[in-house]
C-alpha cells in the first residue's frame, strides 16, 4: 500500500456516507473501463452477488476486497474516496471546490509525460452522459505514443488561456484564449502546444472515454488519407 491508499482504513470503509458512494464510484469505474460484473469477479475470485451487493451499497466491503476490486478495475484504490466537503448533502455530492479535483490522469492510468497533458475531473462524478474536465498542458507538449483520436460522440472546448493546436482530420487549427470549438468525435482529432507558454483548455466529451482507448493506430490511416506533420 503506498501513500495514496491511507484514507483506507475500516473506520471510512464502514461510514454510511462513504458505503453509498464507494460502490457508486466503483461501478462507474467499471462501466468507463466497458467491464462487466462478471469480468470484475473473473478477475478477483468475488462473486458477482458479492459485486453486484457492494456496487449496491448493500454491503460493506472489507479493505483487501477493495484492493481486489481496484487493481481489477487498474485504478488506485484512493479514487473510490472522492473528497467533497460541504455543509448539506447536495453540496457534498454535486459540488467540486478547486482544492478537491480528482487527477483524470489516475483514471488514464497515464501521466503526463505520456498524454501529453494534465487532466482533472470538474465534474462530480464520472456516472452520467457528459463529463468536463480541465486540461493543462505543458509547452510544447505532445502525445508520444498516441497520435490521433476517434470515437462516437461528440467533444467542446474552451481555451482558458495560451494556445493550442487543434489538428481535425488532416486540417491544423490555431486556437488562442477565448476561442472554443465542438465538433463530432468521429472526426479523428488531436491537440497539442507547439509555443514556449503552457496553455490550459476547460473541456467536456460525451460518452465518457478512456482516452488510451479511442486511440487511432492505423499507419496508413494516420498518415495516408488524412497526413501527418
Amino acid at each position: 500500500m503506498d501513500a495514496n491508499d491511507t484514507i483506507l482504513d475500516q473506520d471510512v470503509l464502514v461510514s454510511a456516507g462513504n458505503l453509498i458512494s464507494l460502490g457508486s464510484e466503483m461501478r462507474q469505474v467499471r462501466k468507463a473501463r466497458l467491464l462487466t460484473l462478471k469480468d470484475v469477479a473473473e478477475a478477483t475470485g468475488i462473486s458477482v452477488s458479492h459485486l453486484s451487493a457492494i456496487e449496491r451499497s448493500a454491503t460493506s466491503p472489507s479493505l483487501d476486497v477493495v484492493h481486489k476490486i481496484a487493481a481489477a478495475l487498474d485504478i488506485d484504490p484512493d479514487w473510490f474516496f472522492a473528497r467533497r466537503p460541504g455543509s448539506g448533502p447536495m453540496e457534498r455530492a454535486y459540488v467540486v471546490r478547486k482544492r478537491n479535483r480528482r487527477d483524470l490522469n489516475r483514471l488514464y492510468r497515464e501521466d503526463k509525460d505520456q498524454i501529453g497533458l494534465s487532466d482533472e475531473l470538474l465534474s462530480s462524478s464520472i456516472a452520467g452522459m457528459i463529463l468536463m474536465g480541465v486540461a493543462e498542458y505543458e509547452p510544447h507538449s505532445e502525445r508520444p505514443g498516441h497520435t490521433i483520436y476517434q470515437h462516437a460522440g461528440e467533444q467542446h472546448g474552451f481555451i482558458l488561456e495560451g494556445e493550442l493546436e487543434l489538428q481535425l482530420e488532416n486540417e491544423f487549427i490555431t486556437l488562442q484564449e477565448g476561442d472554443s470549438f465542438s465538433f463530432p468525435t468521429e472526426i479523428i482529432h488531436n491537440a497539442r502546444n507547439r509555443t514556449n507558454r503552457p496553455a490550459k483548455l476547460i473541456w467536456a466529451i460525451a460518452p465518457i472515454v478512456i482516452p488510451k482507448d479511442v486511440v487511432v493506430t492505423t499507419t496508413s490511416k494516420m498518415q495516408g488519407e488524412y497526413g501527418s506533420d
